[in-house]
């Protein structure tokens, strides 16, 4: 009997109503398997009534699990003292793929940041190589939903957080990619080290990585791992690295020979090329040119590609000072690689620290900081970083708002008095968004709202 035949006997418990949830959920529907869902937020799915706990009256034979879910919850605990088969979506839509297009590709890449940016970027280069190509998993578009799709993709270009990589043990994958590492989610991991050895459990299924050169932590972790690595980095590349010569994106790792060298791309090609997004464009041209893509394809996809909404997104230039919107630096690392990218902020921080430090941060982008405006629940963890390592730079905090809209204008109208020409006024929280707003995006969306009316005006 076939894996999808045997879903189609079994009872099945789908844990979590997230985007994940709801996209097994469809596909359940529409083979008729039978099915509940359980969530602790959540009481209806599009008219099914959601489980709060596992009931005690009914057998489930399978449960698949959506990331974000902790294995020492409760709810995951009981189901396997219940002996319940427990796996998560990421190895269930493999299980699918085996069945539905054995020949599809599955490449992935990880990372603290970047993860968005570079899957996007490998899904314009494998459009422009003519591939039936997807970005999915930690983007837009899960796993499930992509393997199931009528389209039948020959490629999928998967983005992973650190949740789906510590659930998952199925795939195998083409090439892998591993970004950096930086302190995020240590709420969830527990430490640091536990986060970035579940991001680094990637490896373990792949024979070839593209990894950073220039992040110590990658390269550190890395060094017991047996596969092929292939390193990118910012300075002259060796044999087997990617790497920059003057104004060139440099490939001597899938050459011809040990001294042969090709042009990917040049900086011009890359925008904005800013040092990190410089790095997303190697390791995206580094798991296209694992799975066979010419370099002259690898450039015009590269070339096409412009960044997502939310990231480093200039929304208006006007008297000098330009608005820039980088909603989705929801961590340290990628608020401090937003504001490098600029010499005077006026930096918007704060929301949800998720247990992550801010020293390092403010440590290393205190010269590029001209006056600080902090919202958010952890802003004082902000706040005291700010006075430890740089106090003589200006803080402004908005506390008092519950109106996330009004926040916002607030939040613009205070850059306005404090900026002059040559600043840039930079959303870049450094935190998760969930306390004042429904998402990022809608943060973003609120202050693209508010810089436009505001300072248009």
């Amino acid at each position: 009997m076939s894996y999808i035949a045997e879903l189609q006997s079994k009872n099945i418990l789908i844990v979590g109503a997230g985007t994940t949830g709801k996209s097994v959920a469809r596909y359940f529907e529409n083979i008729g398997v039978n099915f509940q869902v359980i969530d602790e937020k959540a009481s209806n799915l599009d008219g099914l009534e959601i489980l709060s706990d596992v009931p005690e009256d009914v057998s489930f034979e399978l449960a698949i699990v959506s990331p974000g879910w902790r294995k020492d919850h409760p709810v995951i605990e009981n189901l396997r003292a219940k002996g319940v088969e427990v796996i998560s979506e990421i190895d269930f839509a493999w299980n699918l793929k085996s069945e539905l297009n054995p020949e599809q590709k599955w490449v992935a890449l990880t990372g603290t940041n970047g993860k968005t940016t570079t899957v996007q970027m490998l899904e314009s280069i494998l459009n422009a190589a003519g591939a039936s190509a997807i970005a999915c998993g930690n983007v837009g578009t899960t796993v499930v939903e992509a393997v199931t799709s009528d389209n039948r993709f020959s490629t999928l270009a998967i983005e992973l957080s650190s949740f789906q990589i510590d659930w998952s043990t199925l795939p195998e994958y083409e090439a892998v990619a591993i970004l950096n590492l930086a302190e995020d989610h240590i709420d969830w991991h527990g430490s640091f080290s536990e986060y970035a050895n579940a991001k680094m459990k990637l490896l373990n299924q792949s024979k070839l990585a593209v990894l950073n050169l220039n992040d110590p932590e990658v390269i550190l972790r890395s060094a017991g791992w047996t596969g092929r690595k292939v390193f990118f980095g910012f300075e002259t590349p060796q044999s087997g690295e990617i790497g920059l010569v003057e104004e060139l994106l440099v490939d001597r790792a899938f050459v011809t020979s040990s001294d042969a060298a090709e042009e990917i791309a040049e900086l011009s090609d890359i925008k904005p090329a800013v040092p990190h997004n410089v790095a997303n464009a190697m390791a995206a041209a580094g798991l296209a040119l694992a799975i066979g893509i010419p370099h002259p394809v690898v450039k015009k996809g590269i070339a096409s590609f412009k960044l997502d909404k939310h990231r480093l997104q200039t929304i208006l230039s006007k008297d000098g000072v330009d608005w820039v919107n980088d909603s989705k630096a929801t961590n340290p690392h990628a608020a401090s690689a937003a504001l490098l990218s600029h010499l005077s902020n006026i930096w918007i921080a704060g929301g949800l620290a998720k247990g992550a430090k801010m020293d390092e941060l403010i440590s290393r982008s205190k010269s590029r900081i001209k006056a600080a405006i902090l919202i958010g629940k952890d802003a004082e963890i902000i706040a005291k970083a700010l006075e430890r390592f740089a106090p003589e730079i200006p803080v402004h905090k908005i506390l008092d708002n519950s109106n996330p809209a009004d926040l916002m204008d607030e939040v613009v109208e205070c850059a306005l008095k404090l900026s002059s020409a040559g600043d840039t006024v930079l959303l870049a929280p450094a935190c998760a968004s969930m306390d004042q707003f429904s998402s990022y995006a809608q943060r973003g969306d609120l202050f693209i709202d508010s810089v436009t009316r505001l300072v248009n005006k």
